[in-house]
C-alpha cells in the first residue's frame, strides 16, 4: 500500500517496471528521466547487482491534482530482469502499488516473457498481493524491430500469451525510441490513482 505522509500531506506510489531480462525496462526509465526531467525531483539512483541493476527515482506526476487533499509523489523502480536476482525483485516489489509488465517481441523471447510473468504472480503471492487486483499495465516493447527485419512476436501473440486472463490495458512500445512509453506511463498511473482512491474511501 502506498506511504501516507501526514506531516507533508503526501500519498507516496510506487511503481514497479518489471519482465524479463534485458527486455527495455531500464530504457524506459533512462527515456522517461530525459523526456520528464522538470517532474523529477530525484537523480535516477542505480543499485549495481553483479551484471544487472535496479533502477529508481521520484517523479511529480502533471495534472493529477491530490487525493483527499494530499499531494501526489511517484516512485518509479526497475527489477533486475535476470532470473538469479529474484531475491532481489521480491524487495523492491515490497509495498508496490503498480505494474509496468514490459514484454520483449522477439519471437525468441516468447518463453522468457511467460516465465517472467509467471514469476511476477508467485511473487505477488508471496506478498499476499494478486496479479489480478493490481493495477497492471503491459508494454509490449521493441517493436522498432519488426523495420529492421528482427522476427518479432505479433501483437495477437502476446495477447494470448500474457493477456489473455488478466485482460488490463496493453501498449505496443519501442523505449528506445519513446514510442507509447508515455502513454504506458501515463495510463499505470491513472489506474493506480484510481484504486489508492478507492481503497481511502
Amino acid at each position: 500500500m502506498s506511504f501516507i505522509n501526514l506531516k507533508d500531506k503526501v500519498i507516496q506510489v510506487k511503481i514497479v517496471y518489471y519482465g524479463p531480462g534485458r527486455g527495455g525496462k531500464t530504457t524506459n526509465l533512462e527515456y522517461i528521466n530525459r523526456r520528464f526531467r522538470k517532474q523529477i525531483q530525484s537523480e535516477m539512483v542505480s543499485l549495481k547487482t553483479h551484471g544487472d541493476r535496479t533502477l529508481f527515482f521520484d517523479f511529480l506526476p502533471f495534472d493529477m491534482g491530490q487525493i483527499k487533499g494530499f499531494d501526489l509523489k511517484i516512485q518509479l523502480y526497475t527489477v533486475p530482469g535476470q532470473i538469479k536476482y529474484n531475491a532481489t525483485r521480491k524487495l523492491v516489489l515490497r509495498g508496490v502499488d503498480g505494474i509496468v509488465f514490459v514484454a520483449d517481441t522477439q519471437q525468441q523471447m516468447r518463453g522468457k516473457n511467460i516465465g517472467s510473468l509467471n514469476q511476477l504472480h508467485q511473487n505477488l503471492v508471496g506478498l499476499k498481493e494478486s496479479i489480478f487486483r493490481i493495477p497492471l499495465v503491459m508494454q509490449y516493447n521493441k517493436i522498432d524491430l519488426r523495420k529492421q527485419g528482427i522476427p518479432v512476436l505479433p501483437t495477437n501473440i502476446l495477447e494470448h500469451d500474457l493477456n489473455s486472463k488478466l485482460k488490463v490495458p496493453s501498449f505496443e512500445a519501442s523505449a528506445l525510441t519513446g514510442y507509447n512509453v508515455p502513454e504506458t506511463l501515463k495510463k499505470i498511473i491513472s489506474s493506480t490513482v484510481m484504486s489508492i482512491q478507492r481503497k481511502l474511501s
